[in-house]
């Protein structure tokens, strides 16, 4: 929900934008493709104008507007049926004339995709925003409270939040496209998708936080992109379970300020990245902990789990594209072989927990391998640190995170030392490079937000914590006025770039909050 207040000198109103959602029963809930604007009047009669000048298909169709009764109906002239519904307490013909309105009590527009069936006037409007506000104050009151960074972990977690889809549980990148990670430059991408790597860390930091009915939710996305157990995984799918993404370049727009290309789909998704099935099996550990559900839903996330563990094990000694799907030549990547580790560690875990002592056995064989492998291979003795791939020298940000998955311990030295060498390799301005070595776009001129995060972490796990605080406290600033944050953040000007709001980003951002504060309930009345 955002407020927007306007002043000037014959009154002043405020805006209130929310797209309607809310329990309609203990399972239910509405959600429906649709955008209220609630225009409050506060004092004074002040003038304005609307704008509606809405784009279908990305502006590739030419829009037709017609009044029918109490609405407007904005088509396609090529495709009719591919229209949507505008209605209001304002008058019609002066919306499309973009005429000058004066406020003098409470107005509303709504925006639909349906036609709408009942009568929608402004007490319609205002039951809907208390409706929608009341779900939101349920879903931050169910929230862990902590005694420092409650307001960011909060807006965070209603970020990720609004990545859920309802209908299915699907968890989404970011809610934009082609938003460039650098202005001017090409790395423009349609994040508007469900990467499994990106919804189970979402969904692991939801359950951190007490949210176990999206992580449910999740689970059954991932049942339901298997249609049978030969089913392979890609490592993402669009938001209905889609699995053919197919990237095109939309050469009629100019992309934000001249950063071109435009994007639509994305290419990546028949990518080979054996790192995802490590994040999505340590969701499914924790679902099996903390609430697993009926027989058949067990059985059904054990075929998963089986079918997760036979890709691992046929593919975990090959190269990958890696973590940032990197567009080149396939390498052994080091965090790859950290999380196919994680994917049958977990695996063997889980089994245990069933009595699969079998499969327990087999797979913590197949984990031990791995980790031989890694700690063989991965490990530079010269530049006593992992590397980034076995046969580079560069670092990478993503080996920050191989104590956070259980890898290796905090105090173990080769650890330490990775964290020294990432640190003095990556971190540059107050923020971090994912990495430096030019890929097949070139070097990375911006900072990739969520690596500022892990370097946070990963300095605050060795003991380097107030190190770490300030510059958590200096990545705060970075946020916009609603504490919002990107994909990505401009080194000299710190402004934000790339697709936004980033789910990567503030998932991130809270479970860092978290390791500087205790939970609220706990320091209460638990003594240290």
């Amino acid at each position: 929900m955002l407020s927007t207040k306007f002043n000037s000198t014959e009154g002043s109103f405020e805006v209130i934008d929310f797209m309607p959602r809310y329990k309609t029963s203990d399972n239910e809930s509405y959600a429906s493709a649709e955008i209220y604007r609630y225009i409050r009047l506060i004092s004074g009669a002040p003038v304005f104008k609307v704008n509606y000048n809405p784009k279908l298909n990305y502006a590739i169709e030419e829009v037709f507007h017609i009044t029918v009764d109490d609405h407007i109906r904005t088509y396609s002239t090529e495709r009719p049926t591919n229209c949507i519904y505008l209605y209001s307490s304002l008058n019609l013909d002066d919306i499309l004339g973009a005429k000058d309105i004066t406020l003098t009590a409470h107005q509303f527009l709504l925006m639909s995709y349906n036609q709408k069936l009942i009568e929608i006037d402004i007490n319609r409007v205002y039951l809907e925003y208390q409706r929608t506000k009341v779900y939101w104050l349920n879903f931050t009151n169910r929230s862990k409270k902590y005694e420092l960074y409650t307001e960011e972990i909060i807006r965070s977690l209603l970020v990720l939040k609004i990545m859920s889809f309802q209908s299915t549980g699907a968890v989404l990148a970011a809610l934009t496209t082609s938003l460039p990670e650098t202005i001017g430059e090409v790395r423009n991408w349609d994040y508007r998708f469900c990467w499994l790597r990106d919804a189970s860390m979402s969904i692991e930091t939801l359950l951190k936080m007490g949210h176990y009915r999206t992580a449910q939710r999740f689970l059954f996305f991932i049942k339901g992109i298997l249609k049978s157990k030969d089913d392979s995984f890609q490592i993402m799918y669009g938001i209905r379970g889609e699995r053919e993404l197919t990237e095109a370049n939309l050469l009629h727009l100019s992309g934000y300020e001249g950063s071109k290309p435009v994007r639509i789909g994305n290419a990546a998704y028949f990518q080979r990245q054996n790192d995802v099935f490590g994040y999505l099996l340590n969701v499914i550990y924790q679902y099996y902990v903390f609430f697993p559900g009926t027989l058949d839903e067990i059985e059904d996330i054990w075929e998963i789990l089986r079918n997760i563990t036979q890709t691992v094990s046929e593919h975990w000694q090959s190269p990958d594209k890696g973590i940032w799907e990197i567009r080149g030549i396939e390498k052994h990547f080091v965090f790859s072989k950290v999380m196919s580790w994680v994917a049958m560690d977990r695996a063997a875990k889980i089994a245990s927990l069933l009595n699969k002592d079998h499969q327990c056995e087999t797979w913590r064989g197949i984990a031990d391998e791995i980790k031989e492998d890694i700690l063989r291979n991965g490990w530079n003795k010269d530049l006593q640190t992992f590397t980034q791939t076995y046969d580079n020298l560069h670092v990478d940000a993503s080996l920050l995170l191989m104590e956070e998955y259980g890898f290796i311990v905090a105090d173990d030295p080769k650890f330490k030392k990775t964290v020294i060498a990432v640190k003095t390799g990556l971190h540059h301005e107050g923020l971090m490079y994912r990495y430096l070595n030019e890929d097949d776009f070139g070097k990375p001129s911006s900072s990739f937000t969520i690596c500022t995060f892990w370097l946070i972490q990963a300095m605050f796990k060795i003991g380097m914590e107030e190190e770490a605080k300030a510059i958590f406290d200096n990545l705060l600033k970075c946020g916009n006025h609603v504490g919002l944050f990107s994909e990505d953040i401009d080194f000299a000007t710190k402004r934000l770039l790339g697709n936004f709001p980033q789910a990567y980003s503030h998932l991130a951002l809270i479970n860092t909050a978290a390791l500087f504060s205790k939970p609220r309930f706990i320091s209460k009345f638990i003594k240290p």
